[in-house]
This record gives C-alpha cells, sequence and structure tokens, in this order.
C-alpha cells in the first residue's frame, strides 16, 4: 500500500552488485534522515559486457520493483545502467530518477585546472560516450581521454566476496591491493596511457572504482584528483527532494533495506556491514524470475 506522506517513503538506489553501495552510503551522510531502498543486481553482474539494449531490460525491470516498494525518487547508482537507461526510466516512470554520469561530469568540470581529464569505466560506458558528452556539455573546451577497465569490477566483486579477506574485512582486503604486485601492474596497464596525456583530473566512471581508490591513487600520483560521483550524486539528491517538499522530517522513522540477486546472501551482508558499520539494516534475495516478471505486467 502506498504511504500517505511522500517525504517518508524510501529512496531507492541501484547498481549491478555491490558497488552502488557507495553512493547509497554518501546519500546516507548527506541525508541522515533519509529511509533507502537499495537493490544489487549481483546474478547478473558484471553490466559492462552486455548490450546496452540488454542492460536497459534491466533498468525497467529494477525500477519497477523498487516503485511497487514505494520509493519516492530512484537513483541509478552504475554508470553503464544510467548510459544505457536513464532517459528511458525518466520517460517511463512517474518519480524523479537520477543517475551518476551528470555529477561525475560536474565535478570533474569544477577539479580540473588543466581541461585535461581522463575517465575509466567500464566498456559499455566508454563505448557510450557518455562521459565526454557530459563534461563536453559543461565546458566545451575540456579533453577527455577515456579508458575501458573491464578487470577493476571483476577485482572488487572477487575481493569484496573473499573468503581470505583477513581480521579487517572486505574492505581492508581491497586496500591491501595498493600492496599487491600484481593488481599493481593490471592497474599500471590501464592507466599509464592517461597519465601520458598529462590529466589532472581523472573520473572513476563505475560506482565500484571507488572501493579501488588506494590502488588507483598510487598508480596515478598525487598531482591527479581522483574524482568519485558518489558525493556529487548525494548532493543532487538532496537537492531534487529540497525543490519539491519530499525531504524527510525525522531520523526516527528511517530504515536500510537490502536486496540482492546473489545467491549468497552472506557475502553481500559481509559488504554492507563493513560499508555501513553499526548501522541497523535487513537483507532479503530477489529472484530473477521475480524481476522478469515485472516486464510483463
Amino acid at each position: 500500500m502506498a504511504s500517505n506522506d511522500r517525504k517518508s517513503r524510501p529512496i531507492g538506489i541501484f547498481d549491478s552488485g555491490i558497488g552502488g553501495l557507495t553512493v547509497a552510503k554518501a546519500i546516507a551522510e548527506k541525508l541522515p534522515n533519509e529511509s533507502i531502498w537499495y537493490f544489487g543486481d549481483s546474478k547478473r553482474c558484471p553490466y559492462g559486457p552486455r548490450p546496452l539494449e540488454e542492460t536497459r531490460g534491466f533498468v525497467r525491470q529494477i525500477c519497477s520493483w523498487l516503485l511497487e516498494h514505494d520509493v519516492k525518487l530512484i537513483i541509478i547508482a552504475c554508470n553503464t545502467a544510467t548510459a544505457a537507461g536513464l532517459e528511458m526510466a525518466q520517460r517511463v516512470f512517474d518519480v524523479p530518477i537520477l543517475g551518476v554520469v551528470e555529477p561525475g561530469a560536474r565535478a570533474a568540470m569544477r577539479a580540473t585546472r588543466s581541461r585535461r581529464v581522463g575517465v575509466i569505466a567500464t566498456t559499455a560506458t566508454v563505448e557510450s560516450g557518455a562521459y565526454e558528452s557530459a563534461i563536453k556539455r559543461l565546458d566545451a573546451g575540456i579533453k577527455v581521454f577515456s579508458a575501458a577497465t573491464p578487470k577493476f569490477v571483476d577485482i572488487v566483486e572477487e575481493s569484496l566476496h573473499s573468503k581470505h579477506s583477513g581480521g579487517s574485512g572486505p574492505l581492508g582486503a581491497l586496500a591491501r591491493l595498493a600492496d599487491d604486485p600484481e593488481h599493481i601492474e593490471i592497474a599500471n596497464g590501464y592507466l599509464h596511457p592517461l597519465k601520458e596525456r598529462n590529466i589532472d583530473t581523472l573520473v572513476m566512471g563505475c560506482t565500484h572504482f571507488p572501493f579501488l581508490e588506494p590502488l588507483i591513487s598510487q598508480v596515478m600520483g598525487p598531482e591527479v584528483q581522483i574524482i568519485s560521483s558518489a558525493t556529487e550524486t548525494a548532493n543532487d539528491v538532496y537537492e531534487t527532494l529540497e525543490r519539491r517538499g519530499h525531504l524527510a522530517k525525522s531520523r526516527s522513522d528511517a530504515f536500510y533495506r537490502f536486496a540482492t540477486t546473489a545467491d549468497d546472501l552472506g557475502d553481500f551482508e559481509q559488504v554492507i556491514k563493513a560499508t555501513f558499520e553499526n548501522s541497523d539494516f535487513t537483507l532479503e534475495g530477489v529472484g530473477l524470475d521475480e524481476l522478469e516478471a515485472l516486464t510483463t505486467k
């Protein structure tokens, strides 16, 4: 049953897996009164290698699922899904729907001094040209250099779900990658061509990548500013809800709920705990058949 008070409804957030938790965390910090419904489509992760039309179908399914749970706004916290399905979702659904490409582009435009910006993302996001278009709409004089870094998503997912993360947990395991020769070599292979372009700003054009920021920063060096869209997206959410008069009034009724298509809820739960620390939350599994049925309604 729909809530009579739109202000108290949750914010819906989804990603192809756990990457969008970086956006969810930023929103929780910026808007502590708000409830959050997060959906991680880990069973079908990664979206990057998939055709855009297929990803667009996933966007429609998950937006439909979130709306059945009475959300007041949806964030597509996945750059690939934003590039593939944001415009479609905004046309089809009757709540505000925000992506993460425009906020990331805006942050890069504000940060660059040399007007030479690098973008790392999935293959699909790079091939879509979404970041280059978004940045150049803000400043046509900025030179944008993009690189597909598909192994980065796999590294994050594998590290976060590893049973050998040690006493520091999954986030500690990711931080240690900055000292691992094998992963430094992978990062160098992807990032060295961008360094040769003399960029001063690097956009992490995938919400999984902030988990790898220690590794990326080490390879790029201190002279390059690393941009995540999470904080800027949280600002957009605040401004959108404030403008509509839909900001939650009180923290007392707020909740955090998570759903995933992952086979192993335990892995997903550990990542949530590491990201949201001491916050209370609930977690449930969702079958692909449930999502696919939504497209036939």
